[in-house]
């Protein structure tokens, strides 16, 4: 076993990872500046719940501060893209130099039409690549209509309650045929082919991993590809974790534990991942040959329930001593902090988390509950206060509204008063 760090050295080596162990820029943020994180961070993952913001918008603001929104819109679906859709730890805007590797490691076919009668599926698969084949991206209710299918008999409620067209597209898109161009307003994936999203060098038939697939031993360069593309992602995560154990570096994109860990041992016969204990904790764990271990982390940050500093709850707890679960899935009366929680981290440690909603129709950000961690510093109430001011300002609401609940939530309601009344 190599070097021993203690607990906080590893947190700041987590977070600084992460990008989240520096004050946040003063200035304006560009394009540059978001792409740069979007390539530390390796993935950010895509929700649907949009009672705050959606969640992919979230990790930018984290690290960043208040920026453009747009700037996602335009790496995300304008060429040469920096960031497209597949999946990762769940539906997420990849890296498109991960498409590849991905591909031959995602399983993800309950999503899509696997249980569906091949013949229906093969017909409906065939007419979908025909017609974006021949024109623009289109939403699944869009080529619903282009290619003339009509559900019968009653639906099954099966997964989403999507119709079969929905389905195959699902299904294409796991098999990485079809991607994502674009959302529409109302977050709809706009689908076409995959080769149309791809920069140009990562087409099929230019990667060089689809090129060793296609040899005359295909068997054998098969296993070899996945075994490469496996290390270049377990490189990846190491990469964005700054340290973790096995199960924390598979985590991060949705890997199989099992094969990662050859992986693993790989990188570090290498000398990419190196071995190191830290104290008090039990089993291996592995450092990025790069990583970097500040002297201390002063950032701040809320952070989104499906931010990748919080992706591995056990780690999470682990380095913060912070027991965390989403509770969007819990019923109202079960749950114990509230539906939208955002853990929120103060220099070296997670000091609070708060039940936010973005009230648009009243103009307001509104905190729904405030809960303190044991030991928070007596400034945790005005620095999330100061927090929560430039969030709601990124948002365009007029103002902090703090409810009664939770044991910050009346330090809150101070500090926040305080700090609109000396605007």
């Amino acid at each position: 076993m190599g070097a021993a760090l203690s607990l906080p050295q590893a947190r700041r080596i987590a977070l600084a990872a992460q990008g989240l162990s520096k004050v946040r820029p003063t200035g304006p943020v560009d394009a540059r500046a978001v792409g740069r994180t979007f390539a530390r961070l390796q993935l950010v993952q895509i929700d649907s719940v949009n009672v705050l913001a959606r969640s992919h918008y979230l990790p930018f603001f984290s690290r960043l501060g208040g920026y453009d929104r747009s700037i996602l819109e335009r790496l995300s679906a304008r060429s040469p893209r920096k960031m497209m859709e597949y999946w990762a730890h769940e539906a997420s805007f990849i890296r498109p130099e991960h498409f590849a590797d991905l591909r031959l490691w995602q399983n993800r076919t309950w999503v899509g039409a696997s249980a569906m009668e091949p013949a229906l599926k093969e017909s409906l698969a065939a007419s979908i690549l025909d017609v974006l084949d021949g024109g623009p991206p289109r939403t699944a209710r869009q080529l619903t209509d282009a290619v003339g299918h009509q559900e019968t008999g009653a639906k099954d409620q099966w997964g989403w309650n999507w119709n079969a067209v929905k389905r195959v597209l699902e299904d294409l898109f796991e098999q990485g045929v079809v991607s994502a161009a674009s959302r529409s307003e109302q977050f709809e994936r706009r689908y076409t082919l995959t080769g149309r999203v791809l920069p140009p060098a990562l087409r099929a038939g230019e990667d060089p991993l689809d090129a060793g697939l296609q040899a005359p031993d295909g068997a054998a360069a098969r296993e070899a590809g996945r075994g490469a593309a496996m290390r270049r992602l377990i490189e990846a995560s190491a990469r964005a974790h700054g340290i973790g154990t096995v199960r924390c570096l598979a985590d991060y994109f949705r890997l199989p534990v099992r094969a990662a860990a050859t992986a693993v041992a790989e990188l570090v016969d290498q000398q990419v991942l190196l071995p190191v204990e830290v104290r008090g904790w039990d089993g291996p764990h592995y450092l990025h040959q790069a990583a970097a271990m500040p002297r201390k982390a002063a950032g701040r940050a809320l952070l989104s329930p499906f931010d990748s500093m919080v992706f591995e709850r056990r780690r999470l707890e682990r380095l913060f001593g912070f027991h965390y679960r989403i509770e969007i899935y819990t019923p109202e009366p079960k749950r114990r902090f509230g539906y939208y929680v955002l853990p929120f981290l103060l220099g070296e440690d997670m000091v609070a988390r708060v039940d936010l909603k973005a009230d648009r129709a009243a103009k307001v950000l509104r905190v729904r509950g405030a809960y303190a961690e044991p030991g928070a510093p007596a400034s945790t109430a005005a620095e999330l206060a100061a927090e929560l001011a430039e969030m709601a300002l990124w948002l365009d609401l007029d103002a902090v509204v703090v409810d009664d609940r939770g044991d910050l939530a009346a330090a809150l309601q101070r500090e926040s008063a305080a700090m609109g009344a000396g605007r």
